[in-house]
């Protein structure tokens, strides 16, 4: 089932929104942002689908070994082992760093695998209880109140890129809810986002000059990341799929 012909409770769509949006704004960590591409919206104005948020990811600067996106979401996020008090039960793999190699000529690029924020969304379609939706603009999320863990979603995202919670958890950040027997992946760092801010892989990865992510509204010509693709040209992983990703690779 489509997107388009099955509905979604509008309530449900706001959750992470609202929840996120409000809780973020208290918990701001201190120091100066490197830069906003996003417009900040009033924390009670509904998602428009004028925007379609997206990334683009320059392999070609990414770094052999860098790991630095993955640290920022882990730290952000509270999912992984560089949060500090961490576990092995808490951690998961919202996004990943992995390695690609042309067996025929040995040439290999590293890249970050998270979710892709398809348009086209296997999770969603597959989802039976409407836990797993597409906001209008483009963000594709997990509404921890009806997830049922019955990881359909993750069958079906070719890109591995959903985790399942095993283990109760502790320390959670009230901007990123998890649970226990639900399924979870990026988010896009929509808590910032709906700030006016741009995701922290995004962030770290400019802040240590590598600049391989560049974030944005795909739908507005004028933006940096539009920019960009119109520049030089970009792929989808699993463009057979037909999913229209939000998030596109340059040097792959």
């Amino acid at each position: 089932m489509s997107e388009s012909s099955k509905p979604i409770d509008a309530s449900r769509r706001d959750f992470l929104t609202k929840a996120g949006t409000t809780a973020g704004a208290a918990a701001v960590a201190p120091g100066v942002f490197l830069s906003v591409t996003a417009n900040a919206k009033p924390a009670d104005e509904r998602v428009s689908g004028e925007k379609r948020w997206g990334i683009l990811v320059d392999t070609n600067k990414c770094a052999s070994g860098c790991n630095d996106c993955v640290t920022a979401c882990e730290q952000e996020n509270g999912w992984g082992s560089s949060e500090p008090n961490s576990n092995a039960e808490q951690q998961a793999h919202w996004i990943r760093s992995v390695e690609i190699k042309n067996k025929s000529t040995g040439f290999a690029k590293t890249l970050p695998m998270m979710c892709q924020h398809c348009e086209t969304a296997p999770c969603v379609d597959v989802c039976p209880t409407g836990a797993s939706f597409r906001r209008a603009d483009g963000i594709v999320l997990v509404d921890k109140h009806i997830c049922i863990g019955c990881r359909y979603c993750m069958m079906a995202c070719p890109y591995k890129a959903r985790s399942f919670v095993h283990e109760d958890l502790h320390d959670q950040k009230p901007w990123a809810p998890r649970g226990k027997g639900t399924v979870e992946s990026c988010t896009l760092c929509v808590h910032r986002v709906d700030e006016g801010r741009i995701p922290a892989c995004v962030e770290s990865c400019s802040a240590e000059n590598h600049n391989a992510l560049v974030f944005g509204d795909l739908y507005d010509e004028n933006s940096e990341i539009s920019k960009e693709l119109k520049a030089q040209d970009s792929v989808e992983i699993r463009a057979d799929l037909g999913l229209n990703t939000g998030v596109r690779y340059r040097g792959i």
